[in-house]
């Protein structure tokens, strides 16, 4: 049985996404916090957020909704991905790096745990 709060939630984040799409990035970013009220943990909720709140230059806000999904996604490098992004926009860039570095390493751990065939590596002999 579906949680009607999640199936909100969905649809809130789904209407930030045209939102957002269509520059009212105000009204994304009202509909994104709709959403994560609902369902705390809708990560595409807080990634829309994030590029709502920073395409509006409410950048230190990116900054905390970004902070907020690392915490909630600490394996996700896109979580630290969008971090990194919102921290170069605010001209943080030795942080910036810091948090494109660990998007990284989250990746290549991924990669790392995948089965040879699926990441790519088929018939090579190491």
């Amino acid at each position: 049985m579906t949680n009607p709060n999640i199936a909100s939630a969905e649809t809130l984040s789904q209407h930030g996404v045209e939102l957002l799409a269509a520059g009212s990035t105000a009204e994304a970013a009202e509909a994104f916090r709709a959403a994560i009220a609902l369902d705390p943990a809708h990560v595409e909720a807080y990634h829309g957020l994030v590029r709502a709140l920073r395409d509006a230059d409410k950048v230190d806000q990116s900054i905390a909704a970004a902070e907020a999904l690392c915490a909630l996604t600490p394996n996700d490098p896109l979580a630290h991905a969008a971090l990194s992004i919102s921290l170069q926009h605010a001209g943080r860039i030795p942080e910036a790096e810091a948090a494109a570095g660990r998007a990284r390493i989250l990746e290549w751990k991924i990669q790392l745990q995948q089965p040879a065939e699926e990441s790519g590596d088929q018939g090579r002999n190491l």
